[in-house]
């Protein structure tokens, strides 16, 4: 029997494709059924339906004033080699229903760990799992009980620590964001220090000189680990080849979709074995927190293949360009204050106290377009945040749009 279900052909995969080329009018979801039909309305009615509302109600991350957050666009050859992933549903979890996307997956590691002087790794859907997996290798290698961080630490450092049954200590930050090293103890020969390089709200990065300090090492490089790839920026990340274990968000500054992560070893051997278990059911142990594991190393995979390490430098040097442009023209204003200079392409702005702009950083962020900036908060004042995640951004226009609410 042939099911058409699940043999489309080339006019019903370009019906699917034509929505994301001609991006649809946005449509509330209120639009689609609130129950579960008793009857389907067909494949290509469904997709007509859907595509102006996930299509038309998703943020353009690639608009010429997008750079609100640590989302990038991505790269069209991610789109088709995420459609490829989707028609074949490998599963890393077993050998024999993924032969080759295992590889893959390996291939890719070996790309990249070099550069960070890590021997290898795995993927996961984020650096959220990542984190959890290094200190999980952490606790179960060198029997660490606690777990250090800064308070700018992303929240999943005391999410894992809960998780795994430690103990968790924020160390406080400098007037830059960066952990402070004279908070840390002394003797941290049963801890696990979390160093972070590129914070979730500043961009600020540890001094990774403290990496080898403790029992474990572990940098959250989530949003900066890209930088390590750029001969200009590169070296904010001396030290980082020191640490045990490094989690990188590979759907940030590498532009992959979500969900795509990678969390890297000095030793991989020991750490895998250390967060592995075994099954009658499966040919090799399962190595880490996942069970059934995607391809998601295919997108990443085609996207390094694609650009080289010549084309990805030079999107992450041109994104830190319109980050200093930014920096340098608010710099110049007198009716805004700017936290730090943007160390991995996030900035921080506000409003000055008692000059003549109207209302305050939640009102002035209400007056730029959408998607141009987001609200943080930092030692209790709410700053403008932009993060120069995306390549297409327009920083003359973004630069003119802030004069504008500035002067309303």
């Amino acid at each position: 029997m042939i099911d058409p279900a699940f043999v489309p052909s080339k006019e019903e995969l370009a019906s699917a494709l034509d929505p994301v080329l001609e991006a649809p009018g946005r449509l509330d979801i209120s639009t689609l059924p609130s129950v579960l039909p008793e009857d389907g309305v067909g494949a290509r009615a469904a997709l007509a339906a859907l595509a102006p509302v996930v299509l038309g109600g998703a943020q353009r991350l690639g608009a010429p004033e997008a750079l609100a957050h640590m989302d990038p666009p991505t790269p069209w050859i991610s789109w088709a080699t995420a459609l490829w992933n989707a028609s074949v549903n490998q599963n890393l979890l077993h050998p024999d229903v993924a032969p080759v996307a295992r590889d893959l997956e390996a291939r890719v590691i070996d790309w990249i760990a070099p550069n960070f002087g890590m021997d290898g790794g795995h993927m996961t859907p984020g650096s959220t799992v990542s984190n959890l997996t290094a200190l999980w290798a952490a606790r179960e290698i060198k029997g660490v009980t606690t777990v250090l961080a800064s308070e700018g630490a992303h929240l999943s450092a005391a999410k894992a620590a809960h998780i795994l049954g430690l103990s968790f200590r924020k160390i406080i930050v400098t007037a830059s964001g960066a952990l402070d090293p004279a908070d840390l103890p002394n003797d941290m020969s049963d801890c696990a220090l979390v160093l972070t390089a590129g914070a979730t709200s500043t961009g600020a990065i540890d001094p990774l000189s403290l990496a080898g300090k403790a029992a474990w090492t572990h940098v959250d490089a989530a949003w900066s680990g890209p930088l390590r790839f750029s001969q200009r920026y590169g070296g904010v990340l001396d030290g980082i080849e020191n640490a045990d274990s490094i989690a990188i968000s590979a759907h940030k500054w590498f532009f992959q979709p979500k969900e795509s992560g990678l969390v890297l070893f000095k030793d991989t051997d020991t750490a895998h074995k250390a967060v592995s278990f075994g099954g009658a059911y499966l040919a090799l142990p399962n190595v880490g927190v996942l069970g059934s594991h995607g391809a998601m190393a295919v997108p990443l995979l085609a996207t390094l293949m694609a650009w080289g390490k010549t084309g990805l430098q030079q999107r992450i040097d041109h994104t830190m360009d319109i980050a200093d442009r930014l920096y340098n023209a608010l710099k110049r204003d007198d009716r805004v204050t700017v936290f730090s200079a943007p160390q991995s392409g996030v900035m921080l702005w506000r409003p000055v106290a008692g000059r003549p702009v109207a209302g305050s950083a939640s009102e002035l962020r209400a007056r730029l377009p959408e998607g141009m900036s987001s609200l943080t908060t930092v030692d209790g004042q709410d700053w403008l945040r932009q993060v120069a995640a995306n390549p297409m951004a327009d920083v003359d226009r973004i630069i003119t749009e802030i004069g504008t609410a500035l002067d309303t």
